[in-house]
């Protein structure tokens, strides 16, 4: 569909394309709703029309954030596991993201739709950790309604600037379309260059779960930090003799440790990759021997399971 069509649609059924936009983006496809927001809004002829269109985009952004919650609340840890696995950004690793949510509490679902990434992880996250769902309907549609409120208004306010943005674009549509070719290419080589960096990141040295087993056993054992998040832990249990330890907390987690004494961190992230984050943090800080647990959390229930007598 071209710029044309997209603008006779939008004149011909503004609220059901705004409806189905945003609930297509807030379910985690990657379709943009802020560009339909902000063109339905500066074709409303009325503040009714601008009504309509706000109803239609909190309704829709609720629905998908309801779907999300109501899956954390089901599924728990499964889900927010499986988003993590979506990233390849270390720092984006719902551990991380989860810990943040429960010091912020409600305050998250209001700004999580100004934040990438964070509004498909905060629903089911706020699930799994039981969040009341009055009060989390009434955030969910209050961050809905600031988010969305912000892009139609602002279309509504510059409509003669996005007409002629718009009008601009239709009289030059191939240059349009070069244009769009050359930063779709641009983003996905970016995401290429940080995928190459992730995986540069992790390249660090592992401990294995066997390596961790007989280490516990000795004289001198790890400092063992579990980086998971409140949810798994709850769910699944403190790994014996371990410490939980946020990453925002690293140094209280480590607390008077030697500096010279080894220290394992444990998550339970696509490729370790918040165990890698923490131990390069404790290097950074002067520790000498940290070592992230190659595997993870799963790794190291499965080497649990092998060294029990059968």
């Amino acid at each position: 569909m071209d710029i044309a069509q997209i603008n006779l649609t939008l004149r011909q059924d503004a609220v059901t394309l705004v409806f189905v936009n945003v609930l297509l983006q807030q379910l985690g496809l990657p379709v943009p709703a802020v560009p339909t927001l902000l063109l339905a809004g500066s074709l409303a002829a009325s503040p009714g029309s601008l009504g309509r269109l706000l109803a239609a985009a909190v309704v829709a952004s609720v629905i998908a954030d309801w779907l999300w919650y109501q899956s954390g609340k089901a599924f728990g840890y499964r889900v927010l596991a499986g988003l993590c696995k979506l990233s390849i950004n270390p720092s984006s690793c719902v551990s991380q993201t989860e810990a943040r949510f429960i010091r912020w509490g409600v305050w998250s679902l209001l700004i999580a739709k100004f934040i990438p990434g964070f509004s498909t992880v905060a629903p089911p996250i706020a699930g799994a950790l039981r969040m009341g769902r009055t009060g989390f309907l009434l955030a969910a549609g209050g961050g809905a309604t600031l988010w969305a409120g912000l892009a139609i208004g602002a279309g509504w306010l510059l409509q003669d600037a996005v007409q002629t943005a718009i009008a601009g674009l239709e009289r030059h549509a191939a240059q349009a379309l070069v244009l769009i070719l050359v930063l779709a290419a641009t983003w996905l080589g970016w995401k290429l260059w940080q995928k190459y960096r992730f995986r540069k990141f992790c390249a660090v040295p592992h401990i294995t779960p066997d390596e961790l087993l007989a280490a516990m056993g000795s004289e001198t054992p790890p400092l063992v930090l579990d980086l998971r998040g409140a949810t798994m832990i709850a769910e699944t249990g403190p790994i014996p003799g371990a410490r939980v330890a946020e990453h925002d907390f690293l140094p209280a987690a480590v607390g008077d440790w030697p500096k010279e004494r080894p220290i394992v961190t444990l998550c339970a992230c696509p490729e370790d990759a918040g165990a890698v984050q923490a131990a390069r943090a404790l290097r950074k800080a002067g520790y000498l021997s940290v070592k992230p647990l190659k595997g993870g959390y799963e790794a190291w229930l499965a080497a649990l399971a092998e060294s029990r007598p059968q």
